[in-house]
């Protein structure tokens, strides 16, 4: 078989008028623009300036009085820049849930997997590790 032209009636003579072989002539375009279905997910500045201001006050809070030992009043100074730090972390990580990051090693909120017990150990193993050897130095400055 061999290919010819398909059969080419136009229509009416208005249709035939408006079209051209590559398609429909347009006399104004349609405006076009872009939507995005899903906003990127990602930490907005004001939820990020809060959270890096208080876990800096912290960690100098934290740091100060371990470098440089200011006295009896150091080891209370210390502990509440931890305290401080710690509470910026947990801030930092709860913004970072709700925008849907996660973990690494974990699954992602509502996917329906189960969490590694061995990846929550060394997350408990390394936060514990942390927290004891801040106790420790703290307590060494009395």
């Amino acid at each position: 078989m061999e290919a010819g032209p398909r059969d080419t009636d136009q229509g009416t003579p208005e249709e035939a008028a408006r079209l051209s072989p590559d398609g429909p002539e347009h006399d104004e375009p349609a405006p076009e623009f872009e939507v995005e279905l899903r906003p990127q997910r990602r930490l907005r500045i004001w939820q990020l300036a809060p959270i890096v201001m208080l876990a800096a006050v912290g960690s100098l809070m934290f740091a100060f009085p371990l470098a440089f030992e200011f006295g009896d009043g150091g080891a209370v100074v210390a502990m509440l820049g931890l305290l401080i730090s710690c509470c910026a972390a947990g801030w930092g990580m709860m913004a970072a849930r709700r925008v849907g990051h996660t973990w690494p090693g974990l699954p992602p909120r509502g996917s329906g997997e189960r969490r590694d017990w061995r990846v929550i150990a060394l997350y408990a193993t390394v936060v514990l590790a942390v927290a004891v050897l801040s106790v420790w130095r703290v307590a060494r400055l009395r």
